[in-house]
């Protein structure tokens, strides 16, 4: 004789979630996730979720901080920087792709104010 798991016709597996909705405002909960690099248990923070749904990012952080920034450090390490003049201010800038004459360069901070600007 097989049993039957389901609790009633048309019923379907439960489905948890980590958030709730209060007065129509999605209210996230933190939820500890596994580091698919190093296995380590994390907190992937309400902060963080609302951001990530602010964003509109659907998958979850595979990676802990630490191993996430660890990433991203040796990516960083492996990419050539140019020298080029910035266009607004003359001053040195470093950008990670050849420059082109036809397009203006911009340093960091310029291009920062240039962003703020907008």
């Amino acid at each position: 004789m097989q049993a039957n798991h389901n609790k009633g016709v048309g019923a379907s597996p439960t489905r948890h979630t980590n958030f709730s909705v209060s007065e129509g405002k999605i209210m996230f909960e933190d939820k500890t996730l596994v580091c698919k690099e190093c296995g380590e248990e994390f907190i992937f923070t309400a902060g963080e979720q609302e951001f990530y749904a602010e964003k509109g990012f659907e998958n979850e952080p595979q990676r802990c901080k630490p191993c996430r920034d660890a990433r991203k450090k040796a990516a960083r390490e492996g990419r050539e920087l140019f020298t080029a003049t910035c266009a607004a201010c003359g001053g040195e800038a470093k950008i990670p792709f050849q420059p082109s004459e036809d397009r203006p360069v911009y340093c960091s901070e310029c291009f920062a104010k240039m962003k703020e600007a907008e």
